[in-house]
């Protein structure tokens, strides 16, 4: 006896196994799609600064340990939240990343009247990369060669003592924000449009000193255009080894520095995250990059997503506080 099959039911299994194909499909068998497309890595900010520079050293070597070519993608505006919120509505699937800068992460949402993207929901934390100071540098020609020298002729003199930075908002503007906080003293800040003009006034004697990273300082100082007074971190960086901590100097709970991640689209699975932190620790671990970056004043930071997560949480936190009143765009 035939037995009745209504029409089309003996393929419907295997259209189901075909869409449930589909749905079990693992993100790293995407990311094996993926193989040997190019990576591109966004930065957002302008070419030739220090976040750029440090990323097109980073790149090459991220490439060769994934066996794929990873290119830079400068996507600049709104202090590096235009690159961020480029990452925000990407595929997971790895071929865009995010080589973040910890101001657009932790400051950027406190001053930005729109943050285009949320830092802390809107992508996924990857990997650390580096973490870096600034240093306290002074016109040569000042009353003040060390910062408790500083302190008091700021004390004596309120509002006198000029700072310079790359503009409202930026990492060495709050810089000097929080070092007036932590020392009671009344600073003037002259906002600059970059580092490179504000250093030009610092040596030239028109304001009295800023803070700027330290590969950025490094040759003014060396060449004794400016002085550099302390570093901003707890330690002294190994790139300027005679240069005091601000603690060692008696400015207690001050320990500013900045720091670069990876990060990548949102809903990024954990195997995929785990291959690229892990191709991330394999490239900051070759001698020559790691070398070039140490000259440049960087300490390299590897280890978990998480440690991403929390120090992003803590600064947040940090910068909220210095901001209030604060706003740039």
């Amino acid at each position: 006896m035939r037995t009745f099959t209504p029409s089309g039911s003996p393929r419907r299994p295997h259209l189901a196994a075909w869409v449930m194909g589909l749905l079990l499909l693992s993100p790293m068998a995407l990311w094996a799609q993926t193989s040997g497309q190019t990576i591109r890595l966004v930065v957002g900010y302008a070419p030739g600064g220090p976040v750029d520079a440090a990323a097109r050293l980073f790149a090459p070597a991220l490439g060769r340990e994934l066996g794929q070519t990873v290119v830079v993608e400068n996507k600049p505006g709104a202090g590096g939240a235009m690159g961020g919120d480029m990452v925000a509505k990407a595929a997971p699937n790895g071929l865009q990343l995010f080589f973040a800068a910890s101001p657009t992460m932790t400051i950027s949402p406190h001053v930005l009247k729109a943050m285009p993207f949320d830092p802390a929901k809107d992508v996924t934390p990857i990997a650390p990369i580096l973490s870096y100071a600034n240093v306290l540098v002074v016109n040569k020609d000042q009353p003040f060669k060390t910062v408790p020298e500083l302190v008091a002729y700021a004390k004596a003199n309120p509002g006198k003592v000029a700072y310079g930075s790359a503009g409202m908002g930026a990492s060495n503007h709050l810089s000097g924000e929080l070092f007036a906080v932590r020392t009671g003293t009344t600073l003037n800040h002259v906002p600059y449009k970059g580092n490179a003009p504000a250093m030009t006034d610092v040596i030239g004697g028109q304001i009295n000193m800023m803070f700027d990273i330290i590969g950025s300082a490094r040759n003014y100082v060396a060449s004794n255009r400016v002085r550099a007074v302390a570093v901003t971190s707890r330690d002294r960086n190994a790139s300027m080894p005679d240069v005091p901590s601000m603690r060692e100097v008696g400015i207690a709970d001050y320990d500013v520095g900045g720091w670069y991640a990876l990060y990548g689209p949102p809903r990024m699975p954990a195997d995929l995250v785990a291959r690229l932190n892990e191709a991330t620790r394999k490239a900051l671990a070759g001698e020559e990059l790691k070398n070039k970056l140490i000259e440049q004043g960087y300490d390299i930071w590897t280890g978990s997503p998480q440690l991403v997560t929390e120090r992003a949480a803590r600064e947040l936190a940090l910068w909220g506080t210095v901001t209030k009143g604060i706003q740039v765009q």
